[in-house]
């Protein structure tokens, strides 16, 4: 009786750890960053409700948690266009951890409306990949990312 009361406890303790340790492992905070009537973003997570809403599913980003990857992953930063090449709907980050501010700062200085292709091609070069879709295309810029808490290596 108190060998089978034990185990019953040690395994509520196993199954109440395993679901917080996944309910906090992956907290999506997916939000719109309103800076002015027609400047914003978004802050966007991998594989989010939200990401799958503005159609940014195929954005290259790399999980950090990859056991391959060994800490190493990708952001990514996408934005919206209309076929004249005009920005048609706020820039997202899509961001695993914590977002770098030399990016928003940036994302914070396209208008939607009025920034052209020529403007985000001035702050980040040539797009690593470009998604069609019925209203123009997406461009996509993949950002290298280290996270050392990611690292299991094996180097001692």
């Amino acid at each position: 009786m108190y060998g089978m009361l034990i185990r019953l406890i040690a395994a509520v303790v196993l199954l109440t750890i395993n679901f917080s340790v996944s309910a906090t492992s992956w907290h999506d905070n997916s939000h719109y960053v309103a800076l002015g009537p027609r400047t914003g973003y978004y802050l966007v997570r991998p594989g989010s409700p939200l990401s799958a809403q503005l159609g940014i599913d195929d954005a290259p980003t790399a999980d950090t948690a990859d056991p391959f990857a060994h800490g190493y992953g990708a952001d990514a930063l996408a934005f919206r266009f209309n076929r004249a090449g005009i920005l048609s709907a706020p820039p997202a980050y899509i961001v695993q951890a914590t977002p770098n501010q030399f990016y928003t700062h940036r994302l914070g200085s396209f208008v939607r409306g009025q920034s052209r292709l020529a403007d985000v091609k001035a702050f980040f070069g040539e797009p690593q990949s470009i998604q069609r879709v019925p209203d123009g295309f997406i461009a996509y810029y993949a950002i290298q990312v280290y996270n050392p808490f990611e690292d299991l290596g094996g180097r001692r």
